[in-house]
């Protein structure tokens, strides 16, 4: 079995020791083991030493049957981007904060490499969202990445005055969002920047996505649910000449004149779980959803 694994740079002391602890499991249990070269070069500076891997490679250029992200959501949104289209199955070791995506623990590295090597486990489907844009198109913004896991964002430039997000499925005109912009989100990105706009909590695998207002300067104006099938559409309207677009938190300076078309990628984020755990106990373990404080 082949296994990539991919981190964030700074781990905390107390979890290098059980970093390097995973790398020596997964040498012992025969598992080819190859490992994103920033990541390893920081666990070796770090660490002081060097532990058991086959290989090192740089960004996506790797194959493998499975990929192991050890760092939080964030670095879960990565990994889901280095492995791109590769639709390797990810599954995430939480050394962050909350960690809807990276669920697994450092401290249950044993029975993470036994799910793996058993093939023990079940695999999720999430989508994510592709976008384009007008003229030159988004993708000479983004080096070629026009992909989100959790929400695109569209929002105004810093202190600036609000933004009219001007929003179609497909021909069908929605609204004029004014506020401070509005987020699209995949139902993966449901429990992110979305929950905390007063977004729904969507099931991970509903074929849809969700359109939420940023402070909007309206009271008619309320998050809306739609199909994933269609295109979405936006245009934005300012007093200055320019807007920001966020992809999972990547940053982008867009000109008023460019307008968006966002929908379902082509391809999907393949996240592996345990067998027996469902979105509803990832819920109540991180959102204390369900339970009552009476």
């Amino acid at each position: 079995m082949k296994i990539a694994i991919f981190g964030k740079r700074r781990q905390s002391s107390d979890d290098l020791p059980l970093i390097a602890a995973l790398f020596h499991l997964l040498s012992e249990r025969g598992v080819f083991t190859v490992v994103q070269r920033h990541f390893y070069e920081s666990v070796v500076r770090d660490l002081g030493d060097t532990p058991p891997v086959d290989d090192v490679f740089d960004g996506d250029d790797f194959t493998a049957d499975a990929a192991i992200s050890i760092g939080g959501d964030g670095t879960f949104l990565r990994t889901a981007r280095w492995v791109g289209s590769k639709e390797v199955p990810i599954i995430g070791i939480n050394t962050g904060h909350l960690g809807f995506l990276a669920e697994e623990s450092l401290h249950e590295a044993h029975a993470v490499v036994d799910i793996l090597i058993s093939g023990d486990y079940f695999i999720e489907e999430r989508s994510l969202l592709e976008v384009h844009a007008s003229g030159d198109g988004l993708r000479q913004f983004v080096s070629g990445w026009a992909y989100a896991l959790n929400e695109v964002a569209i929002l105004r430039r810093g202190n600036a005055s609000m933004v009219s997000v001007h929003t179609f499925l497909d021909d069908i005109e929605v609204a004029s969002y004014q506020g401070d912009g509005l987020i699209i989100s995949t139902p993966t990105g449901s429990t992110a920047y979305n929950l905390s706009v007063g977004g729904p909590i969507v099931q991970p695998t509903a074929p849809c996505f969700v359109l939420s207002p940023i402070a909007p300067h309206a009271l008619t104006m309320r998050p809306l649910v739609v199909s994933d099938s269609h295109v979405i559409k936006a245009s934005v309207e300012s007093r200055v000449d320019t807007y920001r677009v966020t992809l999972d938190g990547r940053a982008l300076i867009l000109p008023i004149d460019v307008s968006l078309n966002i929908r379902r990628a082509p391809f999907v984020v393949k996240v592996i779980h345990r067998r027996g755990r469902t979105f509803v106990d990832t819920l109540s373990s991180k959102l204390l959803w369900g339970i009552s404080k009476r």
